[in-house]
């Protein structure tokens, strides 16, 4: 088994969803007392978060990278960062890295693909909502993009930000996402990314008829799969 590096902590809240997912998963996969080999660093959010409002996207990727360096040399064959929205920096984090990322957008395109979606809706933060980082990567596999208009983006990045991060849940936030959700199919999004590792706290599958595409279960599975050789490490994008 390879051993699956984690880089954590944004928010933990949905960084304890993966090493569940991970340690699930493996069990399930090889039975017994079996759990996922894990190399983790966990980083302090209120300080990635401070420079994500701020702007100040190159100090976010020299904290992460730093990190991100410490879970390759705990002995880690890849890594994943445990959150959507710092994908923006991987390339920056890639650099300074000997093994390579699974990319969380390029996971959940081949989930996409393989189900025939064709036009997606996006939720998420701002950053990842608003900027090509994330989006660009679905649209070079032919996948269209679909996003809440302004005053419903402000809605979904306020609640990850002031409830979810802090693993507050409240049925009115859930509701305003739901119709956000719908909204979205409305307008000829085929299912739904939760783009942020926190919305699968808030709403699940059962709550609508969309299909939606949990970010943190894609990413955990396909980990699990590389973990296990079922995909070869060579397959994965690098940067």
């Amino acid at each position: 088994m390879k051993t699956i590096g984690m880089l954590g902590g944004m928010s933990w809240e949905s960084t304890q969803s993966y090493y569940r997912a991970l340690n699930e998963g493996i069990k399930q996969k090889l039975g017994g007392l079996h759990s996922a080999r894990i190399a983790m660093v966990s980083v302090d959010f209120a300080e990635i978060e401070t420079l994500q409002h701020q702007g100040d996207w190159a100090q976010t990727a020299e904290i992460l990278a730093d990190a991100a360096v410490s879970v390759q040399n705990a002995g880690a064959d890849f890594l994943l960062i445990c959150t959507n929205t710092m994908h923006k920096v991987a390339p920056q984090i890639q650099a300074r890295l000997d093994i390579p990322i699974l990319h969380i957008a390029d996971a959940t395109a081949r989930v996409l693909i393989n189900n025939d979606i064709k036009c997606v809706g996006l939720l998420g933060t701002k950053f990842t909502m608003e900027q090509d980082f994330y989006k660009a990567r679905l649209q070079a596999q032919g996948i269209e993009v679909l996003v809440p208009d302004e005053n419903e983006r402000a809605i979904v990045h306020e609640v990850i930000y002031s409830e979810l991060c802090l693993g507050v849940i409240n049925k009115t936030s859930k509701a305003r996402y739901l119709d956000i959700v719908a909204r979205l199919a409305e307008s000829g999004a085929q299912g739904v990314i939760l783009g942020c590792t926190e919305i699968a706290l808030l709403i699940q599958q059962q709550d609508t008829p969309v299909p939606l595409y949990d970010t943190t279960a894609i990413h955990a599975q396909q980990a699990i799969a590389l973990a296990l050789d079922e995909i070869p490490l060579n397959s994965i994008s690098q940067g």
